[in-house]
């Protein structure tokens, strides 16, 4: 099983249109030899199209040189795939990629929804030294769609579609400034699938925050729990398939949740919150798990590739990439085992119960707006008390104390950001200057973490009788650079603390 992210566009064009010149394209060195594939690919969804929907993808295809089952999922940067083998059945989707999809599916059988038949002209463009940037491809589609109540519904159409291989967005962009001069325009539909189902795609729905500051806080409030629930759910499958960041992106959501049943808890009931942000610190931490290995990974294998040959000695390098490793996969893997459990999904269905009037105080719609900015500012004094405790520390006692006011930091950017519809660009200063505090002070955190761990991988080496020197010579480099990023963190703090960046709070 591969799995990768896929970043197109796609691009509606007539029957008799002609492909530009692809070689005028930046970077674009040479175009290969077109070749032809005949690409038929069979879609699976539920019968309430629950897939479609959550704008996924699944289909088993066959022709072309990625013949597969490759199930699509939404990113903020493109589509994330994860292929699986044809294998010999037709109709039986492969049990991975059910596991991926098991919260969407919610125990719905699959089942084929559209037939999409392609003749593709694909044009490889190539830089100087024959790498891959992107694939154009020139697509003759033909799509049968069916259900259980309706005739099969058949269209045909041509597009072009431009993927990126090894190239960067700006080719993108290039592209469609190209296309524009043959007055070809972007396609309607994001996918094919899309445009074959036509008015059968479902709605997706959205929410959004108030603008007006006369709005209930209890409506800002509500709309913002809903946007880091459907965040949760939208993270899901990704953090099952293992995409790039859905576990960092996913523990923010839940962080998020829980910070804001804080902040906001005089709206709603503390039966339903205190309970609900006990199971939402149990999944955080061990998405936390995760996301910190894969960070301290990070950071001690660009300290190594930073280094001169010399400095990193013995197995050190190799000691590294897999004690992380290996701690990141143990840790995703108690990950996804938590997600199928009937824990979580009690814990899902309590997320989606915080809409329910049941949840929130009786006097909650009655509340003046002017709560919201009294409960920003709440923290606000809690940041200000965290940083005034900084002082005059020193060691793990001012670490600790450093990583207090980052915690706090990030809790008044959560109280802030759900406001910045209504206050604008005062609460937008705010929100971006808190986020620098709590960004420089996670830097300061991770360096205190990477002593912690280059000194275990140091008594590790020793034991085994390997070369400890290069762990020593990095936790000397984390202690000059904890130096340095704190100087950074109290500049940062200069500028939120400044009057024009908290004069909103009043």
């Amino acid at each position: 099983m591969t799995n990768h992210t896929e970043i197109e566009d796609k691009y509606a064009v007539g029957a008799e249109a002609r492909l530009p010149d692809l070689g005028v394209l930046p970077g674009v060195a040479s175009v290969a030899a077109p070749m032809e594939q005949h690409l038929v690919a069979t879609y699976f969804d539920t019968p309430g199209l629950r897939l479609t929907a959550a704008h996924t993808t699944l289909r088993r295809r066959t022709g072309g040189d990625d013949a597969g089952w490759h199930l699509k999922l939404p990113t903020a940067h493109g589509r994330y795939e994860v292929h699986a083998p044809l294998g010999r059945s037709t109709r039986t989707v492969p049990r991975r990629l059910r596991e991926v999809l098991a919260l969407l599916l919610a125990g719905a059988e699959l089942s084929p929804i559209a037939r999409i038949t392609t003749r593709r002209t694909a044009y490889r463009l190539l830089d100087e030294q024959g790498r891959i940037l992107a694939e154009v491809a020139d697509d003759r589609v033909e799509t049968v769609a069916w259900n259980d109540e309706d005739a099969p519904v058949s269209r045909s159409w041509r597009e072009w579609e431009v993927e990126l291989v090894d190239g960067r967005p700006s080719l993108l962009r290039a592209a469609a400034e190209l296309f524009a001069t043959c007055a070809v325009s972007p396609a309607q539909s994001a996918s094919k699938l899309a445009q074959a189902l036509g008015d059968r795609v479902p709605e997706s729905p959205v929410v959004c925050l108030p603008r007006e500051r006369s709005a209930p806080p209890e409506e800002v409030v509500r709309a913002w729990l809903g946007e880091q629930v459907a965040s949760v759910r939208r993270h899901d499958p990704l953090v099952r398939a293992d995409a790039p960041d859905a576990v960092h992106e996913m523990r923010v959501a839940t962080r998020r949740l829980r910070s804001a049943l804080v902040t906001f808890r005089p709206l709603m009931r503390r039966e339903v919150t205190d309970a609900l942000r006990e199971e939402l610190a149990w999944i955080a931490g061990l998405l936390g798990a995760a996301r910190d290995a894969e960070v301290l990974r990070g950071r001690l294998t660009a300290m190594l590739a930073a280094e001169d040959a010399a400095v990193v000695t013995g197995s050190a390098a190799a000691r590294v990439d897999r004690t992380l490793r290996d701690r990141y996969a143990r840790a995703h893997t108690r990950c996804v085992q938590a997600m199928t459990s009937e824990r979580y999904v009690a814990l899902l269905d309590r997320l989606d119960a915080l809409m329910d009037q049941r949840a929130w105080a009786e006097d909650a719609h009655e509340r003046s707006p002017a709560v919201l900015v009294d409960r920003v500012r709440h923290d606000w004094k809690r940041l200000e008390r965290r940083v005034e405790a900084v002082e005059g520390t020193e060691g793990d006692d001012r670490a600790h104390r450093l990583h207090e006011v980052r915690k706090a930091a990030k809790r008044v950017r959560y109280a802030a950001e759900p406001l910045v519809p209504q206050h604008g660009t005062a609460a937008e200063r705010f929100v971006k200057a808190a986020t620098r505090v709590q960004s420089v002070l996670g830097d300061h955190q991770d360096s205190v973490i990477a002593q912690q761990e280059l000194r275990r991988l140091a008594d590790e080496a020793v034991a085994d009788g390997d070369d400890s020197f290069t762990f020593g010579v990095l936790h000397a480099r984390e202690d000059d650079d904890q130096a340095a990023i704190e100087e950074r963190a109290w500049t940062a703090w200069a500028t939120l603390s400044k009057n024009k960046r908290v004069d909103w709070l009043g």
